[in-house]
């Protein structure tokens, strides 16, 4: 008989219980831990900070001659020790790499011929693969804040090219491979839903199945995997932390909302009205500001490390539960 999943159901977390590093970072969306005890985030003037075991920070943005505009949503460590990122541009899109002068060169701009809309999130395998999410074709993509658009898509890049491996999805954001390699999550943000795709020995993906559906304002953003199986799952409008439990119950970890905003948007997503105003916010009374990602650092996986979309700091808590190991792990930021 399998161990019994080791954390309790009435595990709760406090803002009071939170702590706070890497003060000073900008738009950290996306957090990722490495073997060392540091951390990389997203910065949002165009690059990545790294946050060294012993709390210090370094930005690396791209060049004050560059005159291009990068917003980093996702971000990966390639095993050649560059930092990939998502741009979310406002109408353009597409993976880039960012090496430590803050030179800045493109790696996937186009798929099926046409070049890649605002693009949400970026994984890479041992090998050099490159996963990464579109959320939507719409332009503005606020036109997709609704349960109704579903024209947002998975990809993948190597060396025979770069093509669509799942699409028509809700709203893509972060996707999570399960630790035992057979299935690639996703959520799906405004159909509030995280989903999953069975991964086939050519790469290919199939038999979707629906894990968990929400409601209200919780629009799941990150999601990470612990070495049980369990999916914690970070949710921007609600700000609130879900877990997943391996048998399927969901679990309120954190819970630490706007009320006035999270209910403004639930509204919005119950009557297809959202908009990009809407989102903006909220206005000062969720100190979480929209949590969007979750990773699980420290040299024993054991401190949970917060992302989010107005933060200047990563919250951090102890979790307990060790972390599944993610491809990334182990490389160094070069």
């Amino acid at each position: 008989m399998p161990n019994a999943y080791p954390v309790p159901r009435d595990f709760r977390v406090r803002f009071e219980d939170l702590g706070r590093v890497a003060i000073g970072v900008k738009r950290p969306e996306c957090v990722l831990s490495l073997a060392d005890g540091s951390l990389v985030c997203s910065h949002g003037a165009g690059g990545y900070s790294l946050v060294s075991p012993s709390g210090g920070l370094q930005h690396i943005v791209k060049r004050a001659d560059d005159e291009r505009t990068f917003l980093p949503n996702g971000i990966a460590v390639h095993p050649d020790g560059r930092i990939l990122f998502a741009h979310l541009g406002v109408r353009d899109g597409g993976i880039h790499a960012i090496d430590r002068e803050g030179s800045v060169r493109h790696v996937v701009d186009h798929v099926d011929g046409k070049p890649l809309p605002p693009t949400n999130y970026v994984s890479v395998t041992d090998t050099g693969g490159i996963w990464f999410t579109v959320s939507t074709r719409q332009i503005p993509r606020s036109l997709a804040w609704n349960r109704t658009v579903a024209d947002g898509f998975i990809g993948f890049h190597d060396s025979s090219g770069t093509r669509i491996v799942a699409d028509g999805l809700g709203y893509t954001n972060e996707i999570a491979f399960s630790p035992d390699g057979r299935w690639v999550y996703v959520n799906e943000t405004y159909a509030q839903r995280v989903s999953r795709f069975r991964m086939n020995a050519n790469g290919s993906l199939s038999d979707k199945e629906v894990v968990a559906q929400f409601g209200g304002a919780d629009l799941p953003d990150g999601l990470t995997f612990d070495e049980h199986g369990g999916v914690w799952v970070t949710c921007i409008g609600s700000n609130r932390i879900l877990l997943i439990r391996p048998d399927g119950e969901v679990q309120v970890v954190l819970d630490e909302p706007d009320d006035r905003f999270a209910a403004k948007v639930a509204a919005g997503i119950q009557n297809g009205t959202l908009t990009w105003e809407d989102m903006q916010g909220p206005p000062g009374n969720a100190p979480l500001g929209n949590v969007s990602s979750l990773a699980f650092g420290g040299l024993n996986q054991r401190t949970a490390c917060l992302g989010s979309l107005t933060s200047d700091c990563i919250w951090t808590f102890p979790s307990p539960v060790t972390g599944a190991e993610p491809g990334h792990f182990r490389r160094r930021v070069m």
